[in-house]
């Protein structure tokens, strides 16, 4: 629920720092000078691309948060054996011991979105973010229907 909340924070203080950008490049552009509308158009292009930014990770986060909670309908999500340090992070051994298994059982079902699924925790456990990205979002379009490529 802290993750949450955190988001919705972040993301709010984001939308209003957009705002304020967007009316900037806006007040640029009614200048009329060819160098202020110059500049007023590349202001407004950011809080676009912010936007998109924050509207697709956002969707990434449901269906991430979709999935799990599927999959613990089903009693399937993986439960947490990883060993811990006495300082409470992950021991890295016991991180690829439990990555090894969920890469073969991917191996086995290369189709089966719950085996990515468990994989992309197991490459966010091993802590190799992009990776654990790629996984979620293989196992995200193969729930959802969609060719993956390999």
């Amino acid at each position: 629920m802290r993750a949450k909340i955190s988001y919705a924070i972040t993301a709010a203080v984001l939308v209003v720092y957009f705002v304020l950008v967007g009316s900037r490049g806006v007040m640029l552009i009614q200048s009329g000078t060819v160098l202020t509308v110059t500049f007023g158009v590349a202001v407004l292009i950011l809080p676009v691309i912010g936007l998109w930014f924050l509207w697709k990770n956002t969707q990434f986060v449901r269906k991430a948060n979709a999935l799990a909670a599927a999959l613990d309908a089903e009693g399937g999500l993986p439960v947490d054996e990883l060993k811990r340090t006495p300082g409470g992070r992950i021991d890295r051994d016991s991180a690829d011991e439990v990555f090894a298994r969920r890469k073969a059982e991917t191996e086995a079902a290369p189709d089966d979105w719950r085996s990515w699924f468990r994989l992309a925790i197991a490459y966010h456990d091993a802590r190799d973010t992009p990776r654990a990205r790629k996984a979620m979002q293989r196992a995200i379009a193969l729930h959802e229907g969609r060719t993956v490529e390999a």
